[in-house]
């Protein structure tokens, strides 16, 4: 893989030039940044942002403006080569806060391995409806624990929406231990682009160091050859970036999500 041409097409097609998520977000273009704006259920934040030591923090307090306005929680995620330098320190001091840093990571979707064999009584069900997203909801709990309630429901309604709106463009699957479910994994496609998104997939810990992740990404890289997709991306955790190491995903970068609640 060609790193340097991996990561500018990333940067070009799912920052820089990105037309749309769908439903109701909007992408809007204003001076040097493109962000997204949609209901309080949705992803909101900045994607790009040319700016300098000159015009960073004029930016930042811009966009606090913008989405105090409308009553919205947002994200920046800075990326290990934005500038300036000390971009994250800039947003920091205007009221952000740090959420884990995570590690961007890329895959060519056709060369990655088949899944292994599910452990017996582990079934992988296509979520299309509320009883899936619901399902989804409880494998998520169960893997990060009831304190990640709010995202959790926030998580769901999102997905809710994105079948009901825009069901061509994700992927949802959930394993089942039987009638439990203990693994929720999802796929975004950005038409129009080479990547595909994965997300999710933490595991109850009960069932960790089974193959069932890998079968996950396994399940997901083979829907996105059939689209059409070449790339597959993930914002890995610490927990996730061993297992996808193992798979053949190449890293590109870290980011850190600065997250600002108004």
């Amino acid at each position: 893989m060609d790193h340097a041409a991996v990561l500018a097409a990333y940067d070009r097609q799912l920052r820089h030039d990105t037309t749309g998520e769908g439903g109701d977000t909007r992408v809007e273009r204003t001076g040097d940044v493109v962000r997204v704006t949609g209901s309080a259920h949705d992803w909101n934040g900045v994607l790009w942002a040319d700016v300098d030591t000159s015009t960073a923090d004029a930016v930042i307090a811009e966009q606090v403006r913008h989405y105090t306005a409308a009553g919205r929680e947002f994200e920046w995620k800075q990326h290990s080569y934005d500038r300036p330098a000390d971009l994250g320190e800039r947003l920091l001091a205007a009221g952000f806060e740090a959420e884990p840093a995570e590690t961007l990571m890329v895959a060519e979707a056709a060369a990655l391995p088949a899944g292994p064999e599910l452990p017996d009584g582990v079934r992988l069900v296509p979520v299309t409806d509320a009883e899936g997203v619901r399902l989804m909801s409880e494998a998520h709990l169960a893997a990060f624990g009831e304190g990640d309630a709010a995202l959790s429901e926030r998580l769901a309604r999102r997905v809710l929406a994105q079948l009901a709106e825009t069901p061509d463009d994700i992927v949802a699957v959930v394993a089942m231990a039987g009638d439990r479910p203990v693994c929720g994994a999802r796929m975004e496609f950005c038409p129009g682009t080479d990547f595909a998104g994965l997300w999710g997939g933490g595991t109850d810990p009960l069932w960790r160091g089974k193959g069932i992740y890998r079968a996950t990404v396994a399940y997901r890289a083979r829907i996105a050859v059939e689209r059409g997709y070449r790339y597959l991306q993930v914002d890995a955790t610490d927990d996730s970036r061993p297992i996808l190491d193992r798979l053949g995903f190449t890293t590109l970068c870290t980011t850190t999500p600065y997250v600002y609640r108004p």
